[in-house]
């Protein structure tokens, strides 16, 4: 139970400390460089006390994580700057459990019942009242738009990645080579780090950079002095995200099973909110606030419904 509480505690870190970051510099830049600091890391612990590349399910591993941490990420630090970290959150987190679960249904063949889908209309329900224009009159219009493209995409990456991933541990397993939660964590970031730096490779290639400066950019300043605002919430976001919060939802499902975990988890919409306000953030209004608590209750009811 702690290693799930914490997780969702450093979850919300991260996408505090994410939307920060993009008041400086570039989503993908961003993410780049997280993913980098996350792999020195985690891989500093496979290659010595894990599997390191090992395991029967490598190149799954890898497809999962480019999908999930590489396009999924990608769209994610696009989503910040436009929505921020409280319609972000809810939308990326309430949304991936959905579409996880369509895609379960559309590739696998597990049927959904009806009390699934009730929970997947409950969570569009809760995430369309959240995020209607009415409730977010300091988002322009366009910015909404790309904004919940971005979010679409982002919890579409993550839901698909999810199911990759859960497919590898199956292969795994099947090939009596089971991997460690925090060695699949570090075959799969390896994924997102090489879609990641394609795609920085490609736009500065193109030069186009400049095309995803953030929707509210700070006062102007010079590349160094952005990198020496941006460098520490770097560190903290690379350590608390793809790090430490992976680790311990790891260690949560090792200890506890996806019944209790995953609830505690899909609550991270919600405990995110108090870190976004004592940010600065705008705070939500009530019909917004209550969109968001519908969405999440419907993410969890989902995953109860699932199990």
């Amino acid at each position: 139970m702690l290693g799930a509480v914490l997780a969702t505690i450093l979850f919300s870190c991260s996408g505090v400390s994410g939307r920060q970051l993009v008041k400086w510099l570039p989503g993908t830049e961003v993410n780049f460089w997280r993913l980098t600091l996350a792999t020195l890391l985690l891989g500093a612990w496979a290659h010595t006390m894990g599997g390191g590349l090992g395991g029967g399910a490598l190149a799954v591993f890898l497809i999962s994580g480019a999908i999930g941490f590489g396009f999924g990420d990608i769209a994610l630090f696009q989503t910040y700057p436009r929505l921020g970290t409280r319609l972000t959150m809810m939308m990326v987190n309430c949304l991936a459990a959905p579409f996880a679960a369509l895609i379960e249904w559309m590739w696998l063949g597990n049927s959904l019942n009806a009390a699934e889908v009730t929970c997947g209309v409950v969570i569009l329900a809760g995430v369309g009242t959240a995020l209607a224009p009415g409730e977010n009159p300091h988002i322009e219009r366009l910015a909404l738009r790309a904004g919940i493209t971005f979010g679409t995409l982002a919890a579409l990456g993550q839901g698909l990645g999810a199911v990759l991933s859960r497919k590898a541990y199956e292969v795994a397993e099947a090939a009596g080579q089971p991997v460690d939660g925090i060695t699949a964590a570090y075959q799969r970031i390896l994924g997102g780090l090489f879609v990641t730096a394609l795609f920085l490779l490609f736009l500065r290639r193109k030069k186009i950079f400049g095309a995803e400066e953030p929707v509210s950019p700070s006062p102007a300043l010079t590349q160094r002095e952005k990198w020496r605002a941006a460098a520490p919430w770097l560190v903290f976001n690379a350590l608390v995200g793809p790090t430490l919060g992976v680790s311990c939802y790891q260690w949560a499902l090792l200890t506890k099973g996806t019944g209790v975990v995953l609830p505690i988890i899909a609550i991270t919409p919600l405990t995110v909110i108090p870190f976004a306000v004592w940010m600065g953030e705008e705070r939500p209004s009530r019909r917004a606030l209550i969109g968001g608590v519908v969405a999440v209750a419907g993410a969890v009811a989902l995953v109860l419904v699932s199990r």
